[in-house]
């Protein structure tokens, strides 16, 4: 894909709001585009991730393992889809693999065709020591993205708590 595209591309991804055509055209040098077939799984739970991808097109479906009740007294393990995301409410997925070197903690698999930039942590933390000041607008952005999800999630595990504590106080829950 020609390097024109591919800043084309990136420049419509809200992580790139306040980032000039010159920081774009060099940042474009650290994207490696990626067409995803629908089914394909770009990550898996618990492989330790080096990358993080940023979307142009598609939807992706995030699951989680999770243990469940089964019967009366066992449990299994079962994938739970727990969002979808696509290029409107999701610039990026992948990006704690940026930040640490740990598994990840989701898998995510292309529900529709998709047409994403993978962006190597190497390459990343490269890119950000060559230059700072494009550097830091980048890590301050996903940063406000991040707290944004993390506020979310508080919200969410709220709702499950109080939801939790209604159901076992009426005893529907045994």
């Amino acid at each position: 894909m020609k390097h024109d595209i591919i800043v084309r591309n990136i420049k419509k991804i809200a992580l790139f709001d306040s980032i000039d055509e010159n920081e774009m055209d060099r940042f474009a040098s650290v994207c490696r585009p990626v067409d995803v077939k629908a089914g394909s799984i770009l990550m898996r739970e618990g492989d330790v991730g080096s990358s993080m991808f940023l979307f142009s097109s598609g939807i992706v479906d995030v699951t989680k393992n999770l243990t469940l009740k089964s019967g009366k007294q066992g449990f299994s393990s079962a994938e739970k889809s727990m969002v979808k995301l696509d290029a409107n409410h999701a610039p990026f997925f992948g990006d704690m693999a940026m930040f640490e070197n740990d598994v990840r903690s989701a898998t995510i698999t292309a529900f529709t065709d998709c047409l994403l930039y993978e962006i190597q942590r190497s390459d990343f933390e490269a890119y950000c020591h060559e230059n700072p000041v494009m550097g830091y607008k980048l890590i301050s952005r996903i940063a406000v993205i991040l707290c944004e999800r993390v506020r979310k999630g508080n919200q969410d595990v709220l709702k499950l708590t109080t939801a939790l504590s209604i159901a076992l106080s009426r005893g529907s829950i045994k």
